[in-house]
C-alpha cells in the first residue's frame, strides 16, 4: 500500500482504500483485489505557502495603481439632435436610465455637446 497524505492506495490496483486513521497497527483490506497491508498515512497533513508559490500576471500588477475616472468612462452615446437651448443641430451625448416601474419606459438624459445643456425626457 502507499500513502499520500492521509490517502492511502493500494499497490496491486491503485484502488483508493477506505477507513484510513493513520494508525500503523490497523490492517486496511482492498474492496477491488482484496489485497492487505497496515495502514502508513499519516494523521495530520499540514501544508504552508507564500504568495511567491502561485505566480501570475495579475499578482505582478497589483502594486501598480490605476485610476479611472467618470470621464474615462465612455458610458454615454451620441445622437443626432437639436438643442432646446442653443438651438444648435448636431452631435448630443445621452444615455437612459430606468427610474420608473418596470413597466414604464426609461428616462434619457441628453447634453449638448456645442454649449453643455443638459435636458431630459421620458419615453
Amino acid at each position: 500500500m502507499s500513502a499520500i497524505g492521509t490517502l492511502v492506495f493500494c499497490n496491486d490496483c491503485g484502488n483508493l482504500l477506505d477507513g484510513s486513521i493513520g494508525d500503523p497497527k490497523s490492517i486496511l483490506t482492498c474492496d477491488v483485489c482484496g489485497a492487505q497491508c497496515r495502514d502508513t498515512s499519516s494523521n495530520t497533513v499540514t501544508t504552508t505557502s507564500q504568495p511567491t508559490d502561485f505566480p501570475s500576471a495579475l499578482r505582478s500588477k497589483r502594486s501598480a495603481v490605476q485610476t479611472v475616472t467618470a470621464g474615462d468612462m465612455k458610458t454615454e452615446a451620441t445622437i443626432h439632435e437639436t438643442c432646446p437651448d442653443c438651438e444648435t443641430t448636431g452631435q448630443m451625448r445621452y444615455y437612459s436610465v430606468q427610474l420608473r416601474s418596470a413597466d414604464e419606459g426609461s428616462t434619457n438624459f441628453f447634453t449638448c455637446t456645442h454649449c453643455g445643456h443638459k435636458w431630459n425626457t421620458n419615453n
